[in-house]
Parts: structure tokens; sequence; C-alpha cells
């Protein structure tokens, strides 16, 4: 009987443990299955979910990235300051933490490396690859907004054109815009119209305060002195499309000037390519192999194996990007 009252007492206490935990974790389960499902449905993007995570713990470092505000919202791109940090400071942790987590087992069970050598490598890696991930999420909003920037300004002598053919048929301003906004070859043109457009139609700005909100927010410098320029003739009553003819002839003689500049620094960049990401990384690759073989070098993070491996896996792909990232900042759009 002692026995048979101690197995049930032992039952008890097991399903009032069970039942604890199942109310203490359901909660959390159910916050978590929402989270999973609203992503997989598309509803919550992953800077809403990561300002949810850290969101309130981050008002400490938002200082630090106060500049990076004024060119995010010049990008263009839809997301709140905060959000974005909250993001950064999230994937720089994941990341961070499973390369801690994965590289040194693989160093170690794959490719032989000593443990204590595997362990710093990983240590280096992780602390390396976080600090690059937050200056990438620190420079992407200043890239986006000078994409945005060239993209504008190449589309220029187009836009200026159009624009004036409109308004020699006497199209009042408003319309002029909504006209470009239509045009699906002036990307970057059409998104800014659009806006202009919103800005009168949905949000009830009169035109001339549209405009100013477009000159203020737009990330080019010449887009901006256009649109004042269009304030400024509309106010005098001056010849609307004699000024937008001007421009555009100005804005092709520019871009004329641009692309000559393009391509003679396209030569100097195809030397420099050549040098440093074909007869360099050859010239290393032999040395390497031949000190490999002959068991030369030093061991550790000197061991001529492991800088093969990280020139070949790790270094010609990252040049190669940042080779591709340059390339892409000087060319025009068009």
């Amino acid at each position: 009987m002692s026995s048979m009252s101690t197995t049930e007492k032992v039952k008890e206490a097991t399903q009032q443990v069970g039942n604890e935990l199942r109310t203490f974790v359901s909660p959390i389960q159910n916050c978590l299955n929402h989270w999973v499902s609203a992503i997989r449905l598309g509803g919550v993007k992953p800077h809403a979910l990561a300002y949810r995570l850290t969101g309130e713990r981050t008002r400490w470092i938002i200082p630090l990235f106060k500049d990076m505000d004024k060119n995010l919202r010049k990008s263009g791109r839809r997301i709140s300051f905060r959000a974005y940090v909250s993001l950064s400071i999230c994937v720089t942790l994941l990341v961070a933490f499973t390369l801690f987590a994965v590289l040194p087992l693989l160093l170690i069970f794959i490719l032989e490396i000593p443990t204590v050598s595997s362990f710093l490598l990983g240590i280096g890696v992780s602390l390396l690859a976080g600090a690059s991930i937050i200056i990438i999420f620190y420079v992407y909003p200043k890239y986006c907004a000078d994409s945005l920037r060239r993209a504008l300004e190449d589309e220029l002598p187009f836009t200026t054109g159009y624009m004036a053919i409109l308004a020699n048929a006497e199209v009042p301003p408003h319309q002029i815009f909504r006209s470009v906004a239509g045009i699906s070859s002036l990307q970057a043109a059409s998104n800014e119209a659009r806006n202009l457009v919103r800005d009168v139609e949905l949000f009830g700005l009169d035109p001339i305060s549209a405009l100013k909100a477009a000159s203020n927010r737009t990330a080019s410098v010449e887009f901006r002195r256009m649109l004042e320029g269009f304030i400024s003739t509309i106010r005098s009553g001056g010849n609307l499309s004699k000024y937008l003819m001007s421009r555009s002839r100005r804005y092709m003689r520019l871009k004329r000037a641009a692309m000559r500049k393009f391509f003679d620094n396209l030569g100097i960049l195809a030397e420099f390519y050549v040098t440093l990401y074909v007869a360099g990384p050859l010239l290393f690759v032999v040395m390497l192999a031949v000190m490999a073989m002959v068991g030369g070098g030093g061991q550790g993070l000197l061991d001529p194996r492991l800088l093969l491996y990280l020139l070949v896996y790790l270094g010609i792909p990252l040049g190669s990007v940042a080779f591709l990232i340059v390339l892409d900042v000087i060319s025009p759009r068009r």
C-alpha cells in the first residue's frame, strides 16, 4: 500500500510540474508560432521582427548611428531608422555567434587544424565578420542614396526634355509630373514624380509645397536645383518650357563628360584587376602550394595550407566582390 501511495504521489507531482511548465512555456510557444506563421505568410518583415526583439534595448546605441538616419531617408528605403538599427544588431549577433560556433569545428574535424589555432581563428573571424556587417549596414543607406542620385542624374536629360515638351503644350505643372510618373523607362524619376503626385492627391499639399518637399528629400543635388528652379519659374511667371529645355541641354553636356571620364577610369580599373586579382593570386597560390609540399613555412595560423585556403576561398571572392562594388559605384546607370 505504501509503495502504491508513493507511486501515486510521484505521478501527481510529475503532472503538477508538467502543468506548471506548460503554463510557463505556452505563451512563449504561441508567440513564436505566431511569428513563424506571420513570416511564412509575409506578414512580418525581418526588420519588424528584429525591432520586436531588440527595439527597446537599442536606445543607448542609437546616437552612434545618427548619421545613418539622413542617408536612410534619402535612399528611398521604406524602413524606419530604429527598425533598421535593430535589424543590423540582430544580423550582426546572429552571424558572429554562428561563425564562432561552426568555424572552429570545421577547421578541427575537416581541415585538421590544431585546436588552439582553430578557436583563435574562429574568434578572429567572428569578430571580423561582426565588424564587417556593422560597417555594411552603416554604409548601405549611403550607397543606396548615391545609387539613386546617379540614377536620377543619368535620367535628368531625358526627363527635363520630356517635361519641356509638355510645358510647351501648356500642360499644368502637376499634370507634368503625373505624366512623368507613368514612364516606366525613367524608373528613378518616375518614383520621385509618383511621390510628388501622392503628396498632392493623397496628402492634400499644393503643388508648390509638394515640390519643396520633393527637393528636400531627394538625394541628387542636380535634381534639387532643377526643382528649385522649377518653383522659381512658376512663381515668377517665366517661360517654363525654355527653362526646362536649357536644363536638358546642360544635363546632356554633363552626361557626355561623365561618360568620357568613366571610359578613362574603366581602362585603369581593368589594369588594376589583372594585376591584383589575376597575376597576384596566381603567384601566391603557386608559392603556398610549393611551401606546403616541401613542408616549409610555419605552423598554426602561418600554416601554408591554411593560408592557401584563406586566399582561395575567402580572399579572392571577397576581393572580386569589392571590385564589382567599386565598378558599380563609378558606372553610369544608363
